[in-house]
Formats: C-alpha cells, structure tokens, sequence
C-alpha cells in the first residue's frame, strides 16, 4: 500500500487581499521558542451514499483560496529577525501548497486511520523540514481512497496558530466550500496590540519557578531513543470508577484531565525509568482567551493559550499517593491569571535569545475531545476522525493527546482514547499500566 503524489499546486487568495509587500510581526506568544516548530494532523472523510460527483481536492482547492483572501499571512514566509523573533512577509502572489495524493486501499480497511501506530499514516500529511516550515509554514494534503473517502492532512507553523486558531481557519474554508458567505468570526490579527509586553516589562507571577535559561539547550533536539505513538481506550465506567476510589480517599473531586494525567504521568515516568533525583515536569496549555483584561476578541486565531506546569522529583512522583499529584495539577490552574498571561509574555520579551527552556524531562498533554474539529464539514459532513502526527509539543518530545473515538468505528465507544507518545523501552512497562487501569487495578504502584 502506497501513498502516491499526482500534483502539487499553489493556491494564492483570489482575489489578492493586498497589493504590495509587507511584514507582519507576531505575538510574543507566537515567539515562544517551543512554538518555532510545524504541527501536523490529518482528518478523515468517509464517503456517504450516494458518492459525491464533486472532486475533493478540486472542492478544497476552491474553498482555500477563497479563505486565504481572510488568513493571507498562511500564504506568507516567515523568517527570522537579528533579536531571534519570527516575522511573516508577505508578497503579491504568495500561496499554500496544496498536494494531491490517491491509496489504492478504503478507509474501512485502515479502520478509518484510528490506529496511529501504522508507519503508512505519516504520508497521510505532508512531511516537512524546519527550514520549508519556515518558506511554507501551511502545506495541505488531499489523500483520496478508492472508497470515494478522503484525507485532509496538515503541516502547519505553530508560531501563525494554535489549535483553536487552526480550526477556526478551517472551518471557515469548510463555511465557504459549503456555499456559505457569512463567515462566523471575522478574523483579527493585532497581535503586538493585543499581547504585548508592558513597558516596561515585568515578571510578577510564578514563572521563574518553572522556566530557565539555557541558550545551549534545545527540547526538540534532545536524544531519549526511538519514540513511538500507542494508543489505549479509556471507559467511562473504568474513569468514573478510579475518580470515585480518589475522593474516596481524599476527599476531593478531581476532573477527568486531573485524574488520567496524574495518572498517565507517573505510568510513563516509572515506565521509562527515570532517575529518583530527577526533576520531572508535567506541562499542559490554558485557553487565556477570556481569561486577558481585557478578553481577545472572538476572530483572533493566534496562539492564545500559554503553558503551565507542576514539577516533582521523578521519586516523589511514582512513590507519592497518586491524589497528591492531581492536586497539584489542579492548584496549578489557579495561576491561570491576566498577571500570569502579562509575565510570561514579560518574560519573553526580557530574555529573549537567552534560551528560555522548562528543561528536560517535560511530558506535554492536551485535550482534543472538544476542540471542534467535528465542524469541519467541506460538504460530505464532518471528519471520522482526527489524528495528531507530531511529537514536539510544549518543550515535550513525548506529548499525551486526548482524543475522541472514530465516529465511523464499529463496536463499543464510550469514553475516549489517549494517545501517548514514549520511547520504546517504556511501551511494555507503560501497556501494562494501561492494561491494569482498565481491570480496575488502580493500586499499581502505591496507594491512591
């Protein structure tokens, strides 16, 4: 089975929002280093009877360059300025890279590409280097099936978006494929206006605690092995019933993100056999969309969520009763603050070029279950399923996703799936972690 490229196109807006060159400059929230990467995914459309006569790709095609009349700095080039900032500049002319693939297989037979161990789903979206992230920070694949499914795969700067802001482009491409005229939000640029740093910048909130500087060091390019992507299921019942067993016995109400992330952190961590001594980091971003004074308005689709973390020597972490650990997540959300938001930003722009770093030993997680990707819809109705393809995220290189189960799956699907990324010494470890969690064996390690 082959993935097989037929055409490679370049679709600039029609018509050009603009008639000369120019640059836009980026948030400081845009320019957090562990942003300076190309996030990929990939979305999968099955084909409803009777099969649409209209070409996805064609259908794409035309919706994404109606879109970029509104999100041109897609279509731009991003480069590097003297201070270690990204800039977008951007050109009469500029376009994305749209590429057009076919797979002499059915989307039912790779069971709607919901098992991201298959080495066959990486060229479901197109693969590109640091330096083409920068020339093309948006690339997107049309994979077509002989079902009459389809692909949408993504390669996209994480500096122009994030998650939310990604989707919020998507669905309005999706708006305009469907004959849609009205777009939900007009989209907003502003970003130095919007989330700039004071002046003069200060750092009042607990930022120090978690972030250093080591400008001889880089998240991405540390070396842990070969890492490989698993994914488990996680019931309800099996969840409803360990989130009982902690209040139990402390008392207190932990949310699912709490509870399986605690959880999932000291399985990876005792799995991988980290040191005692060492400091390990639990990370994960907060939507401060609304949370800013005063709230963004409802178009931006920059990156607005920033990075909180608890730490813990890897000892205390595996050895501790597991609620002391959900705890901790769950305190750290109170520095989900307008302060927290204006340091951090501070922060960078005071040290920026000093290699600002949360170290090694960063697990990143992130919750996809609600990110809306289910509306976008080109017309053949939303995407199946959705699946992350990247392993650098939030100065992680071994990032836990939550995701929602394929909606064309077969069988039983209630609660969801995670997905984990951990090097290959970990997996057999870490499986029967996972294994244990779904017989209700929850005292693996020590008590709760």
């Amino acid at each position: 089975m082959e993935v097989k490229i037929s055409e490679t196109a370049v679709v600039a807006p029609s018509p050009s929002p603009f008639d000369h060159d120019h640059v836009l400059t980026l948030s400081h929230l845009d320019n957090d280093p562990n942003l300076h990467v190309t996030f990929r995914y990939v979305r999968a459309y099955v084909a409803k009877p009777p099969v649409p006569s209209s070409d996805p790709f064609h259908v794409i095609s035309s919706a994404l360059s109606s879109a970029l009349v509104h999100y041109y700095p897609l279509a731009g080039t991003l480069r590097r300025t003297p201070d270690h900032r990204l800039e977008v500049f951007c050109s009469p002319g500029q376009g994305v890279r749209l590429i057009r693939a076919s797979v002499n297989s059915t989307l039912e037979s790779l069971r709607y590409i919901d098992d991201p161990d298959s080495d066959f789903i990486e060229h479901l979206s197109p693969a590109v280097d640091p330096d083409e992230g920068l020339l093309n920070p948006c690339v997107l694949q049309v994979t077509e099936f002989d079902c009459g499914g389809y692909t949408l795969g993504a390669a996209i700067h994480h500096s122009l978006c994030d998650g939310m802001g990604a989707t919020q482009f998507f669905n309005v491409m999706a708006q305009l494929a469907r004959g849609e005229t009205r777009l939900l939000a007009s989209p907003v640029w502003d970003r130095v206006k919007l989330l700039g740093p004071r002046d003069p910048p200060r750092v009042e909130a607990p930022i120090r605690d978690f972030l250093s500087l080591d400008s001889g060091f880089s998240p991405y390019r540390q070396s842990i092995g070969p890492v490989v992507r698993k994914c488990f299921n996680v019931k309800d019942e099996h969840l409803e019933r360990f989130k009982a067993e902690l209040l139990e016995r402390c008392g207190l109400k932990f949310t699912t993100f709490e509870a399986l992330g605690a959880f999932i952190w000291r399985a990876k961590v005792k799995a991988s056999e980290v040191p005692g001594d060492e400091i390990v980091k639990f990370a994960y971003s907060i939507n401060m969309r609304k949370l800013v004074k005063p709230p963004l308005p409802g178009g931006y689709w920059g990156n607005g969520c920033v990075p909180m973390y608890v730490k813990l020597s890897a000892k205390d972490l595996v050895q501790k009763p597991l609620w002391e650990t959900a705890e901790q997540i769950r305190k750290s959300k109170s520095n989900a603050t307008d302060e927290y938001v204006r340091s951090f930003i501070d922060f960078q722009e005071l040290h920026r070029g000093e290699g600002i770093t949360a170290g090694k030993g960063v697990t990143g997680f992130t919750d996809w279950r609600h990110l809306g990707h289910s509306t976008v819809d080109f017309g053949w109705g939303g995407p199946v399923t959705v699946l992350p393809l990247s392993r650098n995220l939030l100065g992680s290189v071994e990032p836990c996703f939550f995701l929602p189960y394929s909606s064309a799956s077969v069988g039983d699907k209630d609660g969801f799936k995670v997905l984990v990324n951990l090097r290959v010494t970990a997996v057999p470890a870490f499986s029967e972690a996972m294994d244990k969690f779904s017989r209700l064996e929850f005292g693996l390690y020590s008590s709760l």
